[in-house]
């Protein structure tokens, strides 16, 4: 069994990837930590984790007694963890923050995307799990930055649901607000460019284009709906081909020939592609939950090739299609 530790317990992506861990064959959840609600019962939080569990939070921190330790921290409070306490060698890390998500020689975080670096992961000890939009974007078009074929602006446009914000509500996120309602915010400006511009140069060094990325408030809960246009002479039957290539291999990423709804990804690790051409343009239409394949079910994927299990254990998941 693979014991694990929770830092950053009350959060929604820590909620989800509790879900997935008391379900998990393989795993022992050893401690959930948060200081703000040590001693409560998890359910008086996760209210959706009754009858599954009656642990407890925890405000202490045995860290010689896990094999894993995972991050649902606020992003900047990993590297402050880290830079004051001591982790245990043995111990690997999986940060849900964007903390290390760039990577550099001041730190050994593998970027955790496994469609990229499944390999690297598979033999690293400390994994920076990648941001949502993030994820769902660099899906939609890594087999083109892999041909070289990233040679112009990419367009944009992602919608997300609200639980992205965090569970402290605040004035974009609050019922009232959000519902029957659609803003956007951070335009051509949103934090996880950086990682994606990270990923598409180590496929394709070349490239240096514009990432126009519009993101959108959506008035329901979890998943993110993106679509991306960018110019291309290449035929939509060679398209799909190498789309079909690069993902062949990986478990939860698809390409589909029919065009898809959000609810066909909600409650699921998957990531659903949808490629059109129109004239001398190529549509790419890319979907996950937010929560899952962009957080904590990545996190879970991680974690099982970390550890050399299969890499769908404790992933089967219904979605949530009604």
């Amino acid at each position: 069994m693979i014991r694990v530790g929770i830092i950053g317990g009350a959060g929604y992506t820590a909620g989800e990837l509790i879900r997935l861990l008391i379900n998990h064959p393989d795993v022992e959840i050893v401690f959930v930590n948060s200081s703000s609600n040590a001693g409560n019962l998890i359910t008086d939080v996760h209210e959706g984790l009754y009858g599954e569990t009656d642990m407890r939070f925890t405000g202490e921190l045995p860290l010689d007694s896990i094999d894993c330790l995972f991050f649902c921290t606020a992003h900047g409070d990993t590297k402050k963890f880290m830079e004051s306490h001591t982790v245990p060698d043995h111990v690997k890390i999986i940060d849900l923050s964007m903390d290390y998500r760039i990577e550099s020689e001041d730190h050994d975080f593998v970027y955790g995307l496994p469609e990229l670096n499944r390999r690297r992961i598979c033999t690293a000890k400390h994994i920076a799990n990648p941001g949502c939009f993030a994820t769902c974007i660099q899906l939609g078009i890594l087999p083109l930055a892999k041909h070289l074929m990233l040679n112009g602006d990419l367009h944009v446009n992602a919608i997300t649901g609200s639980t992205g914000a965090g569970v402290k509500p605040s004035a974009t996120s609050h019922f009232s607000w959000r519902n029957d309602n659609i803003s956007i915010y951070k335009p051509f400006t949103h934090q996880h460019l950086a990682e994606i511009k990270q990923s598409l140069k180590q496929l394709q060094n070349s490239f240096n284009s514009e990432i126009n990325f519009i993101p959108v408030r959506g008035n329901f809960s979890r998943g993110i709906f993106a679509t991306t246009y960018l110019d291309c002479k290449v035929d939509l039957d060679e398209i799909k081909r190498i789309y079909q290539s690069y993902y062949e291999d990986h478990s939860f990423t698809f390409v589909i020939d029919k065009n898809p709804d959000l609810k066909q990804v909600v409650n699921t690790n998957k990531c659903l592609i949808y490629l059109q051409k129109y004239e001398d343009k190529l549509l790419i239409v890319s979907m996950i939950d937010n929560l899952l394949k962009g957080a904590s079910g990545q996190a879970v994927h991680n974690m099982n090739l970390l550890f050399g299990l299969e890499e769908k254990v404790g992933l089967h998941l219904k979605p949530s299609a009604f």
